[in-house]
């Protein structure tokens, strides 16, 4: 299918829209606070917003679709399990550490917990771990260009980098906010038509279900052995792999999402972001894994590609097969948007970290302001040309949610454990986090070796990289303890800040049904009520 006149319009509307944001923007990005911080001044619908945007990249659309094709209904569990609980934490505890102590990036938390050396492992891994995902967001989109309009895969990639390097160059991460905000709603709006027209033509929720596997059908009933359900893992495995560890990884200590909320005005507004972000998160299986069902069910051979499957497919057949002219246009235009907020927050972040945490730490120390801005801004560059050098090692898996949970298990797993451990406890000690992130990151590895070369067994990738998640976390998480208790405990003097005490936190609001305890409890009825509803 070609697009025509209108679906170019809209196209190109939104585009001319997004570049006009950061010219608009561009006469505020006079330091590196406002550059890479937003100066820390935006409301809660902004940044609540934009926080659930940043997880909406094509990676997320295109992937998670797929997912829904490949595992059915367990694929809620990326949008339930493995996020609410997180994000309800996030905003209860873990951003206070962030926000109060006035850090600039997550990584920074570990530098002022123990000491450069976790610093460093963080900092780096999370610049490898943008590099990966910006790259992930790239080909998902390109796919899409070459399935759906014929377009050159390479065109299609530089084009669009392109695009992301403009606005961002001249408005750096409140333009990147913003661009974000108009991007959700473009999503929504571009990607809900899809579920309701192949409902229809499934002959309903009831008619979708009668034909596809019964495995495939349910979120929860499949649990109870591996065996029973198409991702190869039991309930225990799913809980505590997404729950306690690979969910918390992400939501919580993530700079990409954290980032959003370190941008909020004050603390109160910064702890409520991951809260009202919960609210549309839970709602997107309909946008995400209906759709991968639908697929399924209707059009099975066109998810395949040289006789073997390949799911990532899944979107680009969909619209190929239900989207008229102008309604291709504005689903286009919203992966397109899907595209620029995964990338772009990507990229906000990569700038951020290389400035921040390792640049100007390390590397050249005590020079004005205006030089690290232009760091910043020179990083946006170098950070976007390696995503698409990046890009092209995706094209060797089959989905790209099992590749993405790969670099996670490695990147950002071994990492939570080493946070949390450093918030709670305040006998962790310096050597005892370092030691602790290099036993998780090991652990992780050497699962994914024996793995990968048959020397253990798992059903799918998935479930692989959910006992991964296991493994990483609790390497982690002995090592810290035995080393912490064989080194010298840190001072209290060096902990002020950065450990939980039973302090209220200062600033909060002290009407009820407008506390952050109030509002997370709101998501967590919403949250069991959709895993009952739909076990």
């Amino acid at each position: 299918m070609k697009l025509s006149f209108w679906d170019f319009a809209i196209f190109a509307g939104y585009i001319v829209a997004i570049l006009v944001i950061g010219y608009r923007l561009k006469d505020r990005m006079k330091t590196t606070a406002e550059f890479l911080g937003a100066g820390r001044s935006l409301p809660l619908w902004i940044t609540g917003i934009s926080f659930m945007a940043a997880n909406l990249g094509s990676l997320e659309i295109v992937g998670h679709i797929g997912n829904g094709a490949k595992y059915g209904m367990m694929t809620n569990h990326f949008y339930w399990t493995g996020a609410i609980p997180p994000m309800v934490f996030l905003g209860l505890f873990m951003v206070r550490f962030y926000y109060s102590s006035g850090v600039r990036s997550v990584p920074e938390y570990l530098k002022r917990r123990y000491d450069s050396r976790a610093h460093v492992l963080n900092s780096l891994g999370f610049l490898v771990v943008t590099i990966l995902m910006s790259g992930m967001n790239m080909y998902a989109l390109a796919i899409i260009c070459d399935q759906l309009l014929g377009w050159n895969f390479h065109f299609s990639i530089l084009f669009s980098a392109g695009v992301v390097v403009v606005y961002t160059l001249l408005g750096g991460l409140r333009s990147s906010i913003y661009n974000e905000v108009l991007q959700f709603f473009l999503i929504v709006i571009g990607f809900l038509p899809l579920p309701i027209i192949g409902l229809i033509h499934a002959g309903g929720w009831s008619g979708l279900l009668a034909k596809l596997p019964a495995s495939h059908c349910h979120t929860w009933l499949g649990t109870g052995n591996a065996a029973d359900n198409p991702m190869g893992v039991n309930w225990f495995t799913c809980i505590v792999a997404l729950t306690l560890i690979s969910g918390p990884s992400y939501w919580c200590t993530d700079y990409l999402l954290v980032q959003r909320a370190l941008a909020a005005k004050d603390l109160e507004t910064a702890r409520k972001t991951p809260l009202f972000a919960a609210f549309p998160k839970m709602m997107f299986p309909l946008l995400v894994t209906v759709p991968g069902m639908i697929a399924l069910a209707l059009m099975p051979e066109a998810l395949k590609e040289n006789g073997k499957d390949n799911f990532n497919l899944a979107l680009p057949a969909l619209m190929n097969h239900f989207y008229p002219h102008g309604l291709l246009g504005l689903g286009f235009t919203a992966l397109m948007a899907s595209f620029m907020s995964g990338m772009a927050g990507n990229v906000t972040a990569f700038n951020t970290v290389w400035t921040n945490d390792i640049y100007e730490t390390y590397l050249v120390k005590n020079r004005p302001d205006h030089h690290y801005l232009t760091v910043g801004r020179l990083a946006t560059v170098v950070g976007t040309a390696l995503s698409i050098a990046a890009a092209y090692i995706v094209a060797h898996f089959n989905n790209m949610m099992d590749y993405m949970n790969l670099i996670s298990t490695v990147f950002i797993h071994p990492f939570f454990v080493i946070f949390l451990v450093g918030m709670c406890w305040k006998r962790a000690t310096a050597t005892g986090g370092f030691c602790g992130i290099l036993a998780a990151m090991t652990a992780s590895l050497t699962q994914w070796v024996l793995y990968h070369y048959d020397c253990i067994k798992f059903s799918s990738p998935m479930a692989a990289a959910q006992n991964q998640a296991i493994w990483a976390g609790g390497a982690g998480l002995l090592t810290v303890i035995v080393v912490s208790y064989c080194t010298k405990a840190p001072s209290r003097e060096s902990l002020v800040g950065l450990v939980w005490t039973r302090l209220r936190d200062k600033g909060t609001s002290t009407v009820w049904y407008k506390s952050v305890w109030t509002m997370a409890a709101i998501v967590g009825v919403i949250f069991l009520v959709l895993n009952y509803v739909f076990r």
